[in-house]
């Protein structure tokens, strides 16, 4: 593996009620093992390459990775030569690919030359990421120390602002809108609780794509998250969904398309699930001025839940926890969701540690 096989510890900064500063350990895992690499010639001009989302010519050398899909299946994500994220996968050397011994000369050595430049650089990276940690340690605590002294952000809840439609799409039975957010009301079987089991959506429960629309367009992330939810919510957890999806703020022409792709994954996920969870969607667009108070790393949808959403009942911070793959790490979109668990003063884990680990 380029990257090192090794896994990585990082500290969070974790703040209970008292917002007394202390730390816990986040434990990142690195990719499944299963993980394989394999290069061939492009049979067709089809393929697309999953970093550019250009096409990838007929007849030129793409990398692919194949990994399993939580439903058993081989699924190999193709990449150009200099879109492959080689930081992510385990390639120590060119004899770990599948089909390099039938490239031809020329493909090969430019191959392993690219592959030797990228070992040399990862090494530099892997001798300074001390540092970096420690510096990153430190700014975050400088940031939420700064936080503590601000105050926070009160938003009146009315229910005469509260609609069923957003914007102009209509929404179905039991969702609501409140300014930039969508949510779903108290729904059979859901409770008030002072543990609060809080998820993403996208990227960590269920595995989707922006090109794709439809309410049947996504996947389990892992085969083990009804178990993992199920037993939550058995152990006396309220489970909620904390998610962004500014399409439906973007797509002024189809927001209804995008409103029911969004709310139809969502309901047919808790189907699978088996249990009831609360959801609320931050529609708001990112990098706007003002700052939308919903869209995560902004805590605005955490504050709605706790205040109106919980019956009145005080959130034990110690026993709850968020799940996110936002984490910034190499090759994640963004740092949204660590960011939003470390503005509440949440325990956090990423997808791969939560639901991987043994139970």
């Amino acid at each position: 593996m380029l990257s090192i096989n090794i896994s990585s510890f990082f500290k969070v900064p974790y703040r209970p009620n008292n917002f007394s500063p202390r730390f816990v350990l986040l434990f990142v895992s690195s990719m499944a093992s299963s993980t394989k690499v394999t290069v061939e010639y492009a049979k067709s001009g089809r393929s697309s390459c999953k970093k550019c989302d250009e096409k990838i010519p007929a007849k030129s050398v793409r990398l692919g990775l194949v990994s399993k899909h939580p439903q058993g299946f081989d699924q190999t994500k193709w990449h150009h030569l200099d879109c492959f994220p080689f930081s992510s996968d385990f390639v120590s050397s060119v004899e770990d690919i599948t089909g390099f011994s039938l490239l031809q000369n020329k493909d090969k050595e430019t191959l392993e030359k690219l592959i030797n430049t990228e070992i040399a650089t990862l090494q530099k990276v892997s001798d300074a990421n001390s540092d970096k940690i420690d510096r990153k340690q430190k700014e975050t605590c400088a940031q939420l120390s700064a936080t503590e002294e601000e105050p926070v952000l009160e938003m009146a809840f009315s229910i005469s602002d509260v609609r069923d439609t957003y914007k102009d799409a209509i929404l179905l039975p039991k969702w609501r809108a409140f300014q930039t957010i969508i949510y779903l009301e108290q729904d059979d079987g859901l409770h008030a609780s002072s543990k609060i089991a809080a998820f993403d959506f996208d990227g960590c429960l269920a595995n989707t794509n922006v090109r794709r629309v439809g309410a049947d367009a996504w996947s389990l992330m892992h085969p083990s998250i009804p178990e993992k939810l199920q037993s939550l919510y058995n152990d006396g957890y309220k489970l909620v969904i904390f998610t962004n999806e500014s399409n439906i703020e973007r797509w002024k022409k189809s927001r209804q398309a995008a409103v029911d792709s969004k709310i139809g994954r969502l309901e047919q996920f808790i189907k699978v699930a088996g249990v009831p969870i609360q959801v609320f969607i931050a529609c708001g667009l990112s990098k706007i001025k003002p700052e939308d108070p919903f869209r995560k790393p902004k805590t605005g949808m955490w504050n709605i839940m706790k205040k109106q959403f919980n019956s009145g009942v005080p959130i034990d911070m110690d026993q709850s926890f968020y799940v996110g793959d936002a984490a910034g790490r190499q090759g994640d979109h963004s740092d949204a969701d660590i960011r939003f668990a470390q503005a509440i003063g949440l325990r956090f884990y990423v997808p791969e540690e939560f639901f991987e680990k043994e139970t």
